[in-house]
Parts: structure tokens; sequence; C-alpha cells
């Protein structure tokens, strides 16, 4: 999608430290706030949530809504979420006709805004907007994987997540087997994953000092993952417990970690195939799904509570 970006404010460094100075702001080291600052990877954030007339985003983190401009400009309706009291008190002068739009016509009206002045922490996020939903963000570091299980590990999921984070963590996500992490377990468990473009410190103002990517996620529909609350929960126990101790050997560490014998553990690395020497981070997510099967109910910890 190739979008006319000509109407909108000038994008790059300068520009948006000149808007910061006008509006007496500053970027905040302690919020990570680092500004967009570059028109091609607006394209890609753009193209890869594909905004539609009528269509519900709910943006974190807006910051000087630039992207906000142009997710309204394209007909959608915009909860956005930001912390930034100064920042929230500029995007509320700045689009006070979405705004006013939004509370004459209703929050789902194309082209309307509603704004939440807040930690996206505290959200309800799921819940935020009626479905089918989209979500756009740009989040540090911190906060990436308490968004991710916000937004994944409860209904209505998104229809397509479309994220600004560092490399580092955007890689660990979308990780294949053999650098598998708990997270990208969790999240590979609940959406499919690819990295849209690798987004150079100098696409920001200030520029950080790590390189960022654009992650996609589109969550599977609800009947693709387990219906069980409790198989569900007994997976992630036994995701959690390898993880602990991810260089080891399975058969030795889930032995450890939970209230299960290593001739159990054998059996059921057997049943389904994989070898007992594997490590952790070399397990498909079907491998884990698969072998939380093969395992049966762990039951309580010694302590007679279920481990998490």
């Amino acid at each position: 999608m190739n979008r006319d970006l000509s109407a909108s404010p000038r994008i790059d460094p300068a520009a948006v430290r000149r808007v910061l100075r006008e509006a007496g702001l500053r970027a905040r080291s302690q919020l990570s706030q680092n500004f967009l600052a570059d028109p091609d990877v607006l394209e890609v954030i753009l193209a890869e949530a594909d905004p539609r007339p009528g269509g519900r985003v709910v943006e974190i983190g807006p910051g000087l809504g630039i992207l906000t401009d142009a997710l309204l400009d394209a007909g959608a309706a915009v909860t956005a979420i930001e912390l930034d009291r100064g920042l929230a008190a500029y995007l509320r002068d700045r689009h006070a006709a979405a705004l006013g739009l939004a509370d004459d016509a209703g929050p789902n009206t194309p082209g309307a805004l509603s704004l939440i002045e807040g930690d996206a922490l505290d959200q309800d996020l799921v819940r935020l907007v009626s479905p089918p939903y989209d979500v756009v963000a740009n989040i540090p570091y911190h906060i990436t994987s308490p968004i991710l299980h916000a937004l994944l590990g409860t209904s209505p999921r998104p229809r397509r997540i479309v994220l600004m984070v560092q490399r580092e963590v955007g890689e660990r996500v979308a990780a294949p087997p053999g650098a598998m992490s708990y997270l990208s377990v969790f999240v590979q468990y609940h959406a499919r994953v690819r990295v849209a473009t690798i987004v150079p410190p100098t696409a920001f103002e200030p520029a950080p000092k790590v390189a960022s990517v654009v992650l996609v996620l589109e969550p599977y529909p609800d009947d693709d993952r387990l219906t069980d609350a409790d198989a569900e929960d007994e997976l992630w126990r036994l995701v959690q417990a390898g993880f602990r101790e991810r260089r080891k050997m399975l058969h030795n560490v889930l032995a450890r970690q939970l209230p299960i014998s290593t001739e159990r553990v054998d059996a059921a690395l057997a049943a389904v195939g994989i070898a007992p020497e594997r490590r952790p981070q070399t397990l498909a997510v079907g491998e884990w799904l698969a072998l939380r099967e093969a395992v049966g109910p762990i039951g309580p910890d010694a302590r007679g509570r279920k481990t998490r």
C-alpha cells in the first residue's frame, strides 16, 4: 500500500525536534520515548496495519500523533492510549476534531479518535473496543512481554497486531526452533509471527542505541488453541519448567522442575519422538503440545499447589 503523505506534517528528526520544542515537550528517557521520524518506516507500518474505513484500531503510545493522523485519514476509528501527560494534552489539541467526532457520533465512527491518558498495562486491552479490531504500537523493551501477554492471553484477541519493538526482542519473539524462549513459544502458540522490516536507530528522534523491528502478529482463531483451561495451564507449566534451565537436557530439567518422575518424563518424550537429550529451546510449539498430552496431568507441586 502506498499512501500520499504530502498532506501530513514533515517527518524527519529536525521536524520532530521542532514540534517538541514548540509544544514545550521533550523526549523522556525514563519512558523510553523515541519518536518515529522516517516516512518510509511509517509507510511499512501502515501497509502492515492496513487500516480501513470503519475499522477499529487500538494504538498504544501515539506520541506526537503522526501515525494517528494516517490511521484517521484512512477512516479508522482509533482508540489511543498515551501515558505521558504532556503528549496527551498535545494530542487533544491536535486532534480536537476527531475527538469531537467520537463524542458526537460515537467512538466507532470512521475517523473518530478516543484518547485514554494512562498506562496501557493498567487497561483491559482486549476489551477497550468491540471486535474485530487491530492493534498498532511502538512499545519500549521493558513492557513488550506484558503487552503481548495482555493482548494474546485472553479473548477477544486482535485481528492483527503491528508492533515496533527492539530488534533483539522482536527476533526472539519470531525465533525458530533452536533459538526459542518461553516468550517465543507463548506468542507462536497464539499467533503467526513475522518480522516485516528492520528499523535503524536513525529512524527515530532521539536515536536509540539499538535497532528496532516492525513485528506483525496474526492471532489464530480460538478453536486453534487448547479449549480446556486446565490443559492450557499445564502446557505453560511444562514450558516454564523447561526454560528455567534452558541449557539442560529435557529429561533432566523436567523431572527436577515438576512433580513428575524421570521415568514418566522419559516415557512421554519417547511417545512423541523427542530425544531426551534435546534442550528446551529446540522444541517447536507443536512438540510442546504433543509432550503435554503425553505427560498427562502434572498435579500440584510439593507445597500442594500448582506451579506457574
